[in-house]
Parts: structure tokens; sequence; C-alpha cells
């Protein structure tokens, strides 16, 4: 055997330091090098906590209760109420918004755009100056989307006199809520609030939403999650590529739109948005998600994320097994493509709740499924296929219902463990629009990002301490405080 080592020709796996590899290179043999680095960047507080977590069967059995409410979760299109009305918790002067918990003087300029336009939409101010005085001085209340069972895309601002999707889980029989999509361009989402902005939003509470509301009343209830699986066999990601969604929609609405008695007029001007909106199917996707996930929240020790959201300040994640907190850090900026004449210095940080698609598992975790959205957000088709075989590693399983032709039907890559993130340092993917920094100005780019792995520590962290509270974990495990 020593003299084989000594006659065959060498082969090495270098794990670690770069450096044992580079000697081997210079004396001519043959190693290959792997990427391996500790877990939590070697931060042995964390590292201590992934350890007692690992394969510790509470854990285990946690998760495996909610992703089982994750995967059996309906939900599905009950009808469109308004914010003030159905959304649990609305207050008469309060503003839902994308993200963590942020007050006005730290948010960012589209959010702050978006604002002074709910507030003008609203008739709390006559001008923007008066908007922006009355935010600045206590008069708003402000809350997140995800504190009400709401989700909003980029700053997702919904006001009280805003029209809502009504999406039920008809399995758990929680509802939760989003408004209806503006479109692309210079919408309030984005940041901007110029008249002609409000007045598209006016027109959608005055026509689009009370004729979509008949529509609905004429039919059953719309299942959402087939109308997804159909949707990414046709090129969707369901969550920056919407027009087989959308169009499945409208084909789905439209006798019941011609039931409704409702002017031809009326009828015709809802059916041109849709057809003009690819992005219209986008707010159900994620109250769909949103049911979904809620359906998993709360269990008690699960690692399981079941939010995240960003505030265009921070990135934020919500932990099945760790209640209501937030566990935050700075929102990264995003790289991908820009339209003419701007650049990722004119970008503001990440921002929305439409994370809560890939938390589900679609948007960047369902790439393989739609090859024509890695051009929109810069990329390539072999990216796009890495990517959703990569975000495997960091998921409890695969979601049956939502299967990829292109990957022999397998499903969706769904139930991301942050124990599994910080474990192989692999952060979830998201695709996402980029919104200009300033308010006013509106879209200017998309592209892809990753959640930040410092989300993740902190609620391995978070979690391990938890379970060792209730006693269900010891010191001698692992955990240092």
């Amino acid at each position: 055997m020593t003299e084989r080592l000594f006659r065959d020709e060498l082969r090495v796996v270098n794990v670690g330091l770069d450096v044992f590899a580079d000697s081997i290179d210079a004396s001519g043999g043959a190693v290959q090098r792997t990427g391996w680095q500790p877990p939590a960047g070697g931060d042995k507080h964390v590292g201590a906590a992934l350890a007692a977590l690992v394969n510790l069967p509470d854990v285990e059995q946690a998760n495996a209760r909610a992703f089982a409410a994750y995967l059996n979760a309906q939900p599905v299109l009950e009808g469109i109420g308004t914010a003030r009305d159905d959304i649990p918790g609305m207050g008469e002067r309060m503003i839902l918004h994308a993200g963590p918990p942020v007050a006005w003087e730290r948010m960012c300029g589209p959010m702050q755009g978006a604002v002074t336009g709910a507030i003008l939409l609203e008739g709390w101010a006559e001008d923007p100056d008066g908007a922006r005085a009355l935010a600045a001085g206590g008069g708003i209340a402000f809350e997140p989307n995800h504190h009400h069972a709401c989700v909003g895309p980029m700053a997702g601002v919904t006001s009280p006199s805003m029209p809502v999707w009504l999406v039920r889980d008809s399995e758990h029989g929680h509802t939760t809520y989003c408004n209806l999509n503006e479109g692309l361009g210079k919408v309030l989402r984005m940041g901007a609030y110029d008249p002609a902005v409000l007045e598209r939003l006016r027109w959608m509470e005055r026509v689009l939403a009370p004729t979509l509301k008949a529509a609905l009343e004429k039919r059953e209830e719309l299942p959402l999650k087939p109308l997804m699986a159909q949707a990414l066999h046709m090129g969707d990601e369901v969550h920056n590529r919407n027009v087989a969604a959308s169009s499945l929609l409208l084909r789905a609405l439209l006798p019941a739109l011609l039931e409704t008695g409702a002017p031809q007029a009326r009828i015709a001007e809802t059916v041109r948005f849709i057809t003009g909106n690819d992005h219209f199917f986008l707010n159900l996707s994620m109250a769909a998600c949103k049911a979904m996930l809620d359906a998993a929240h709360g269990v008690s020790g699960s690692s399981m994320v079941t939010a995240m959201a960003r505030n265009g300040v921070e990135f934020g994640i919500r932990v099945s097994g760790t209640g209501d907190a937030w566990f935050t850090t700075p929102a990264p900026r995003v790289q991908g493509l820009f339209f003419t004449g701007y650049s990722v210095d004119d970008a503001a940080p990440d921002l929305g709740d439409s994370a809560i698609t890939e938390t589900a598992g679609i948007g960047g975790f369902a790439m393989a499924a739609s090859p024509a959205i890695v051009r929109f957000v810069g990329g390539s088709a072999a990216d796009a296929l890495g990517a959703t075989a990569e975000m495997r590693h960091i998921t409890l399983g695969s979601n049956p219902a939502w299967t990829l032709p292109v990957l022999d039907f397998q499903g969706t890559p769904a139930g991301i463990d942050v124990r599994k993130c910080v474990d192989t340092g692999i952060a979830p993917v998201i695709n996402t629009g980029i919104a200009h920094r300033e308010a006013g100005i509106g879209q200017i780019g998309a592209g892809v990002t990753r959640a930040p792995l410092a989300c993740m520590e902190q609620a391995v962290t978070a979690l391990a301490r938890r379970l060792r509270e209730d006693g269900r974990l010891t010191t001698q495990q692992g955990v240092i405080s």
C-alpha cells in the first residue's frame, strides 16, 4: 500500500486553506479545491447554538408539523374587500408598509414617497409638503403589513380606503390580504405619487375593484395553488414573471364578469387594465404564499422561515418557532439590469414583502421554470437551473403541488431552514424589482439578490435560547449564552 502511495499519481482533495493546495499545485500534483469554511463565519456562539439544534428531535418534529401545515394549506380567492373594513387591526389613521417595523424618519426614499401618496389619496393632506409634515409629526400610525396578515410589493403601502384581495386558507380557516397591482413604471409601490398615479388608484377603487368584486360574487371561490401550478408550467416563476398567471386569472373571471350586468364599458376597462398589466397576479400570488406560510407559523421549536421581508432599510425574517420576533440586518443593494440612464448608485436598498414568494418556494426558488425571467433580472438559463438546485440544500423538502417541467417535474424546494442556511453558508435567492432611491421616480430595473445570512444566524441563536428557556435544551448540549 505504501509503495502504491509513492508510485501512483497522487490526487488530493483540499478542504480549508488554499495555501495547502498551492503547495501541491507547485509540486505538480493534482488537487481539487473546495470552498468549505466554518459555519457562521467561525462565530463560536452561533456555531454552538447551531450544533445544539442539528438533529435535535424536538426541532425535527416541529419542522415536520410546520412543513405539513404549509403543504396542506389551500389558499382560495374569496373576494375583494376594503382595508379599513377587512384587515384586522387596521386603524383609521394607519398606513401599513413592507418589511419589518420602520419609523417615518428612517424610511427609504421610495417608501416615504409611497406614504406621501397614500396620505394624499386618503385626503389627510392637501399637498406633498403637508403629507410629509403629517407623517413626520406623528399623525399617522405606521405598522408592518405582516403584523396584520397582509403583504404588499415594494414599499407595500396599504391605507384604509384601498381595495384588497381576500385570500382564505380553506384548510386552516385564516385569511390574508394584499392590495391590487397598479402595473409597472411610475406607481405608488415604487414611491411615485404624481397626479396620474393617484388618479389610477382612484380609478382602481371606483371601477376596477367593484367590477371584480361583482364577478367574484358570481362564481365559486377560486383555488390559487392549482392556478399557480399551471402558471409554472407555462413559464412563470410567479414573482417577477406573472404573464401566464394573470392570463389564467382573467380566463377564470371573464365568464362571471360578463354575467354581472355591469356596463360594457366598465367591463372593457377592467379587462383592458388586466391584459395590459403582466404583473397583475403578483399581489394574489403574495397573499396566497402568505396564507400558506401563516399556516406554518407559531410551531414551537420549528426552525422554518415563515417570512422574508424588506423595508428598504432593513432585511428581516420571521421563524415559525420564535413567534413574531423579527431578525434584521441592513438591506442589501440589488445587482441586476437597470433601465437606460440608471445604475446601482441610483437604487434604493432591497425593498418589499414580495420575498414571501421565495419563502414559499416560488420566485427565485422556481427560476428553473422560467427561462424568460433570467434575461429580465440579468442572468442565464444555467443560472436559473443552478439557483433552484442550490435551494434544495437549505430547505426542508419540496412542494409536490408546484412542479418544474425542466427538472422532470420535481417539486419546488420549499421550507427554508435557518439551521441549514447557517450550516452551509447558502443564502436564499430572491429575484426582485429595483426602485430609485429617491421618492417620486419609480422603478429603474430588476435583479437578483440574497437574503443576508446574519438574519439566519440571529434566528438560530434565538431559537436555541428559547428552547433552553423552555427546558428542551441544556447548556451541556452546546448553547453558549
